[in-house]
């Protein structure tokens, strides 16, 4: 922290513990639907490319915040999997334009299903119908935080 006044403790305090709950949650969701033959790093690019196939490898390593070489590889994986096809775009033969196959679509959607069970049990399991309000009510807020 850079040691600035302005900040409460309460909202220090808050920040602190939504980072380190967030953090646990992400990894115990993507636990609940990992594959075992893949990375984090590919079943997130297969998922971005469920949403929005017919991509370079270029612009997913920008999105993902990757170099190009990584992605590449990743790209690469994926295809040897039969997750994901290369094809030449249409308007730059040069250029591949990567989107997922049907197994790959397939893979997604079980992932999600998966994630959203397990989330939605451990809720219903594990706390009240007040309680499970006050979290819709909290991501609200939180969300609130996300905009500029």
């Amino acid at each position: 922290m850079s040691g600035n006044p302005k900040l409460s403790p309460s909202a220090v305090e808050a920040s602190r513990e939504i980072r380190a709950v967030i953090s646990r949650l992400r990894r115990r969701i993507l636990n609940a639907s990992e594959a075992e033959d893949m990375t984090l790093v590919q079943a997130s690019v297969l998922a971005r490319l469920a949403d929005r196939g017919g991509v370079t490898a270029s612009e997913l390593a920008a999105v993902e915040g990757v170099r190009h070489q990584s992605m590449t590889a990743t790209v690469a994986a994926l295809a040897a999997k039969g997750l994901v096809l290369r094809s030449p775009d249409p308007d730059d033969g040069r250029r591949l334009l990567i989107a997922p196959t049907p197994e790959g679509l397939r893979r997604v959607r079980e992932g999600r299903q998966a994630r959203k069970e397990w989330l939605a049990g451990r809720l219903q399991d594990r706390c009240t119908e007040e309680e499970i309000r006050t979290v819709i009510t909290a991501m609200a807020v939180l969300e609130r935080l996300t905009h500029d």
